[in-house]
């Protein structure tokens, strides 16, 4: 997720259910962007998450878990890294990411 390299089995992007706090849905989900819009993050209702870097679309994919406003993250690789929102932005590891805005 943040900076190696992985060869992702995509066999493992289903759309099985997890242990995901439903309860927080509606702070997380959707697209996040850093502000050059090179890293973008999906997090998805169903507990799993996508991450393009560039022209590289799922170049990480795993599930994540939110407690409060806190994110733990496993990628399909078994790497794993954390989270948190305040005040709106996301801060994942090193990363700033921002809730992109649909049209207006």
């Amino acid at each position: 997720m943040t900076g190696r390299p992985t060869d992702t089995d995509h066999s493992r992007n289903s759309d099985r259910s997890t242990d995901h706090d439903r309860s927080a849905d509606h702070v997380v989900v959707g697209t996040w962007v850093t502000a050059d819009g090179y890293i973008r993050q999906q997090l998805l209702p169903n507990g799993r998450y996508d991450e393009a870097r560039g022209d590289r679309r799922s170049a990480y994919t795993g599930r994540y878990t939110v407690t409060g406003s806190h994110l733990d993250y496993v990628d399909d690789t078994g790497f794993t890294a954390t989270g948190d929102i305040r005040d709106g932005v996301l801060y994942h590891e090193h990363l700033v990411l921002y809730r992109e805005q649909g049209p207006s």
